[in-house]
Formats: structure tokens, sequence, C-alpha cells
């Protein structure tokens, strides 16, 4: 970890809100960017990042200085850890008590060789358990740059999320923002969107926390058809405006922490 620059974990309060897919595809565009990106999947019971990466079956092999994480590809920018990599088969329960779950998430954090990384992306499990005080408190000494809140736009999940906003300012943890996650739907034949549940939930929730609005993802048919099948939806739909949101975050923070933008092209030729 140490030679990890930015770490940025993403939050929720609500189980299904779509933070694996928010954690990948924000993996993706910083990736896209021309950095080195990282992502650790904690969500010990329900890990789902080794499909939407389309990285299933694949195995974590064991160094003389720890785990070495699986490869997006032979240039090694894209660095994934999760559970699933561990396990025989792919049905197969994670069936372990608070300190077990602890010690794997620890384990994560200090014994995953990531080399060298400008951004590490957290995947987490729904809730403000002990996984979460584990993850933030071990984090703490590491200087997190914060979380990312998803919710959806139902006040089901507002009132949750709600308690996961709490949980980062008693941990003070910064928060980056909040995206509002499957606001509206877009048809796959005319892309007009329609709001089939309720709309600006996130952006209220924003308002009432003093939080800032990040913006909102749609439900994209072609988003959903990709992570089923492991494709990289930037990659394969260029034009999209379904992950503007997550694009305009990424910009927004490498002008930020001060990094100029470059190809994943010119970033490989010069090393």
């Amino acid at each position: 970890m140490e030679k990890v620059k930015h770490v940025i974990l993403v939050l929720s309060g609500k189980g299904g809100v779509g933070k694996s897919t928010v954690s990948s595809q924000l993996a993706l565009c910083f990736l896209q960017a021309g950095f080195r990106v990282g992502l650790l999947d904690i969500d010990l019971c329900g890990p789902s990042i080794p499909r939407l990466l389309g990285m299933e079956g694949r195995e974590v092999h064991k160094s003389s200085v720890g785990w070495v994480p699986v490869y997006g590809d032979e240039s090694q920018r894209l660095a994934v850890m999760s559970i699933q990599f561990l396990l025989n088969e792919r049905d197969a329960p994670v069936i372990w008590r608070g300190p077990k779950k602890l010690t794997m998430i620890r384990s994560f954090l200090d014994d995953v060789c990531w080399g060298e990384l400008d951004y590490l992306i957290i995947d987490t499990p729904p809730g403000t358990s002990d996984e979460h005080i584990a993850v933030c408190e071990h984090l703490h000494k590491y200087n997190p740059d914060g979380a990312v809140i998803v919710t959806t736009p139902q006040q089901v999940s507002l009132n949750d999320v709600r308690k996961e906003i709490s949980f980062c300012r008693k941990l003070e943890l910064p928060i980056l923002g909040v995206i509002e996650n499957m606001s509206g739907y877009v048809c796959p034949h005319c892309e007009e969107c329609t709001n089939i549940f309720s709309s600006e939930g996130g952006r209220l929730l924003a308002e009432e926390t003093h939080t800032k609005f990040l913006g909102k993802i749609p439900i994209d048919p072609s988003l959903g058809w990709c992570g089923e099948n492991g494709k990289d939806f930037i990659s394969s739909y260029p034009t999209s405006k379904s992950l503007e949101t997550l694009k305009n975050f990424v910009r927004d923070k490498i002008h930020e922490d001060g990094k100029p933008k470059e190809t994943p092209s010119e970033a490989i030729a010069k090393e």
C-alpha cells in the first residue's frame, strides 16, 4: 500500500444499488486515462468484480513478498484482487464468522503486492459493519482520498445511504460525492432516458447532507450486458453517455490531483 498514491472507496448503506458496477467502471475510466489502477473487492460474501471484468477462473499466486493480484492484460496496468480468485467454484459460499472475515480483509490490505499504483478502487459490501470499520481504520494511516457513495433514487435506498454518510463522518473518512445509480432507463433503440423509478433522490440527499452530488447513471441494457459477459463497456460503447458521470468525476479527480491526461498507448510507450 505504500506505493499506492490514491485510494477511493465505493460505499453504500444499501445492497443491490450497483456498487460493484460503479467500482469496476470507475477503475476502467482511470485505466483509459492512462493510469495504473488497482481494484480490490472486499465483498467477501458476494464477490462480483471478477465476473464484471471477465476474469473468472483466474488464480492468485503467492510470492515471497505476498499475494500477486490478477492482471487485466500483459501491460499489468489493471490489478485486481477478490476472494473469488481463492475459491474453487463460482458458487462456493463464504461461510465465515466476523474474526475470519476481518483477518482476510487485513490480508488483502497488507499482503497484496500492488506495486506502484496511481489509483486503488475498493469495492465494499453494503452496510456499516465490522468489514467497513476494519477497512477505514486500517486505511487511516495511508490517508485515503475518500469515499464515493452510491444510491438509487428510491426513498428506501436513501434512508440507508444516509446512515452510510453519517458512518463516514464519524470515522472521519472524506466523502468525495454521491452518485444516483439506476436513474432512469435508456432505450436501446432511441437512447431516450425514461424515469421508471423516482428521480432526483440522490441530488436531494446530497443537498440535505451538504455533500457533493456527482451525477446520475441510468439503467442501460448495454452496460448490463457487458457486465454479465465480462466485456469493457467503455471500449465497446465509446460514444455512450451512460457513464458520463463517472468520466466527469475521473476528469475532475485527475485535475485535482495535478496529473496530466494521457492515453494508455502513450503511457505504455513511456515505459
